[in-house]
């Protein structure tokens, strides 16, 4: 056989099996993108956020998550979270301005950030932060949910009860979803429907969602929410415009949008921004 031949078949094998992932730098960044194919832990050097005074409407839910976070950074027990709702109104953003408000209390706290897609991949990823001792993470896991057929939830299972090891220590693990049980109502009820046993057909998945310690629910904003949080853009980007002007705008977009959410607001926010001017 050449040696052509040779290293054909040596990058094939390498291919099917690679070399597994050499241990990232945890100190490049506090923020991180798990990715495959190949493995790896990318540093994200400046994270997409928004400050944690500009979320207005989410007090409880805001405090709730602020205190199980800063619990888990100082050692102390904390719950995984699953913070689901009406989209549009900051659960992601929520997760980002408490990561870097621990930060910026001096605690340490990474946030590691794992696409649905992804799950599967998840065992990989928790020995990698498990040999990490020294760090504490907050795996994050953005619009979660699942369709009938899909299997993807039981990797899930590894990061919430952690099978036989247990979840790392250092390891907590937060999800949005617009979704309560993390899948569609039609199906709950359409398994129930068809089961000879109902109240097991669904059980597996739809107690999925039991195995959060915290649920937050996110609910639509109310219109004085709604101003409350344009304003609070003006401010902190020094947009300057009369109320009244402010207010018969605002009014008419969301009308437009036909729907008030802090997503809504920010989408005026940069409409109005631009037309005075101001770069953010």
């Amino acid at each position: 056989m050449t040696q052509d031949a040779l290293t054909r078949i040596a990058e094939a094998l390498e291919r099917l099996a690679p070399a597994p992932m050499p241990a990232p730098d945890l100190a490049a960044a506090q923020a991180f993108a798990w990715h495959t194919g190949p493995d790896r832990l990318e540093p994200v050097t400046k994270v997409s956020r928004v400050d944690i005074g500009l979320l207005i409407g989410v007090n409880r839910s805001r405090d709730t998550l602020l205190e199980n976070t800063r619990h888990f950074a100082r050692g102390l027990p904390a719950n995984n979270a699953l913070l689901w709702g009406a989209r549009g109104m900051g659960k992601s953003s929520l997760v980002k301005a408490v990561h870097a408000q621990i930060v910026a209390e001096g605690l340490p706290l990474k946030i590691v950030e794992l696409s649905r897609e992804d799950l599967p991949s998840v065992q990989r990823l928790l020995a990698h932060l498990r040999h990490a001792p020294q760090a504490r993470f907050i795996l994050f896991c953005d619009d979660l949910s699942f369709s009938h057929d899909d299997q993807h939830y039981k990797s899930l299972k590894a990061v919430l009860d952690g099978g036989i090891e247990g979840r790392p220590e250092n390891v907590l693990f937060y999800a949005t979803s617009n979704r309560r049980h993390l899948m569609p109502r039609d199906m709950i009820e359409n398994e129930r429907s068809s089961a000879i046993n109902p109240s097991e057909a669904v059980e597996e998945k739809v107690s999925l969602s039991d195995r959060f310690g915290l649920w937050l629910g996110f609910h639509p904003c109310s219109q004085d929410d709604y101003l409350d949080m344009i304003r609070g853009y003006c401010a902190a980007h020094g947009v300057e415009v009369s109320e009244d002007r402010l207010r018969a705008e605002a009014i008419e977009w969301q009308a437009t949008r036909g729907a008030r959410s802090g997503r809504v607001a920010w989408q005026f926010f940069c409409d109005l921004a631009a037309r005075e001017g101001v770069t953010l």
